[in-house]
């Protein structure tokens, strides 16, 4: 069969992609290899909220941010929590693909009993280390552990102290995210900026990545051709935002931007400040900013003051003033619903593992 003639193969994702974060796409990534095209099947917020407990993110939130993930080529709103041969055929896909660790209703079934009867379903990796509830656990136990290497961020760190179970879900209760360089390669798009490309620069936390950072990335995208990220490191963060910021390291938010489609490239641990040497050595055509306060180096003198002496620096307002810490403040003010539903998601996994005698 010629290269003309050959069936797209389509695949289909779902989730509820709360709080999305580089497992995720990781996930879709994997996915993707497998066919043409891919399709994410994104949950509303009342089926979420009925099997899962109460979403971080809106559904909105949750559509735009999947939408932003540059392995995805359309997104499914609203797409049934439990996975069948029906919405495949819909949506013309030849099969759906999910992690290796459970899924299961309100009611403890495997959401992709009938696919997998029906012989289309296909497995990936999933990426250990890294949950929406191990994310949530961090929020709530407001310390650095997470920023320490002997964190291992399983349930007994995850949950609340003292309310830990004895058995732990593997899922649930993952180990702290191990960096590769082939994890690195794997999500970097490898692609060298032209002679004639403008490239821009911006840096920052870019910690749980959000909505307000995919805004404006957006907008950076539309001020030249190569989009460079500078990810300051754990203790740069942690100088100018304090508290147990970051919640998620400096791997991981390398990750989860690599992931953006709006993103070329990223400096790993870059430099709170930018000099001429590092304007020089990226061809930086222009260096910009939200609309956020700027806080001094630790020599008090402007981190950006070079890109201004060069004309080089603009101001960049995204139109969303969402923060990590709004974030935050999501889950502690329903601090007791997130702590219940982490339990009772942890609950469900170890009870689908002991009935199915699956490994853990």
């Amino acid at each position: 069969m010629s290269e003309e003639n050959k069936k797209e193969i389509r695949v289909w994702v779902d989730g509820c992609f709360d709080m999305v974060h580089f497992g995720h796409a990781n996930a879709i990534r994997q996915a993707k290899q497998m066919g043409d095209k891919l399709i994410a099947g994104v949950h509303s917020d009342a089926e979420v909220e009925m099997h899962k407990g109460p979403p971080v993110f809106s559904e909105e939130e949750r559509y735009r941010m999947v939408a932003g993930i540059k392995w995805v080529d359309e997104v499914v709103r609203a797409a049934p929590y439990v996975t069948t041969f029906e919405t495949l055929d819909k949506y013309n896909c030849d099969f759906c693909v999910h992690g290796d660790d459970v899924t299961t209703t309100a009611d403890g079934d495997d959401t992709y009993k009938e696919v997998k009867a029906a012989g289309r379903y296909r497995e990936c990796h999933r990426t250990r280390g890294i949950s929406t509830t191990d994310l949530v656990g961090r929020m709530l136990l407001a310390t650095k552990q997470h920023h320490q290497s002997n964190y291992s961020g399983d349930a007994q760190d995850v949950l609340m102290a003292g309310q830990a179970p004895t058995s732990h879900s593997p899922y649930t209760g993952a180990s702290k995210y191990i960096p590769t360089t082939k994890r690195i390669v794997q999500f970097s798009s490898g692609k060298e900026p032209k002679q004639t490309d403008r490239i821009v620069y911006c840096a920052g936390a870019f910690d749980l990545f959000h909505i307000g950072h995919l805004d404006f990335l957006e907008k950076v995208s539309k001020e030249g051709d190569y989009i460079i990220v500078g990810i300051h490191s754990d203790k740069v963060v942690n100088r100018y935002k304090g508290s147990n910021l970051p919640i998620m390291t400096l791997h991981e938010r390398v990750l989860s931007v690599l992931a953006n489609k709006y993103v070329s490239e990223v400096v790993i641990g870059a430099p709170y400040s930018i000099t001429s040497e590092m304007m020089e050595h990226f061809r930086i055509d222009l260096v910009v900013h939200g609309t956020t306060s700027i806080e001094p180096d630790i020599n008090n003198k402007d981190p950006y003051l070079i890109p201004k002496e060069q004309n080089k620096f603009k101001i960049i307002d995204s139109g969303n003033t969402m923060s990590s810490r709004d974030i935050m403040r999501r889950i502690i003010e329903n601090r007791l619903k997130y702590e219940l539903r982490n339990k009772k998601k942890e609950a469900k996994e170890v009870n689908y593992i002991e009935e199915h005698n699956l490994k853990a």
